[in-house]
């Protein structure tokens, strides 16, 4: 399993919050519940074969984990989106790229519910 540093920077969610912490823990709790049905859903429809569910979902986390300074996930969400939406790209391709931006993601999930935390101390 390589070593990946988690690919987070929420200096735009920061910057869009205009300090507000509220919002801050508000993104950040939709994106906890969100992602990982997502990503369950996406793990989904890779085993399935079914392509047009991949370029969907696919797109919707390219968007979030975008939103979530993740370019490193977004770059490998638009990979599968890009391949997906061309036809039967097969399994194969596609499966190690989910499965690293599943690790990094899930990493950032453990990070950003220790951010969350402690934004809520300060609230």
């Amino acid at each position: 399993m390589p070593n990946i540093e988690p690919d987070l920077n929420l200096s735009f969610l920061y910057e869009i919050a205009d300090g507000s912490n509220e919002f801050i823990i508000e993104s950040i709790d939709m994106f906890l519940a969100n992602t990982p049905v997502l990503m369950e859903s996406l793990s989904q429809a890779l085993s399935d074969g079914d392509w047009s569910v991949v370029a969907s979902t696919a797109h919707i986390l390219k968007s979030n984990v975008g939103f979530f300074g993740m370019p490193v996930c977004q770059e490998l969400m638009q990979e599968i989106e890009i391949a997906a939406r061309a036809g039967q790209p097969g399994q194969a391709s596609l499966l190690p790229k989910f499965n690293e931006v599943n690790e990094i993601v899930s990493a950032n999930l453990r990070s950003l519910q220790k951010i969350k935390a402690e934004l809520e101390e300060g609230v």
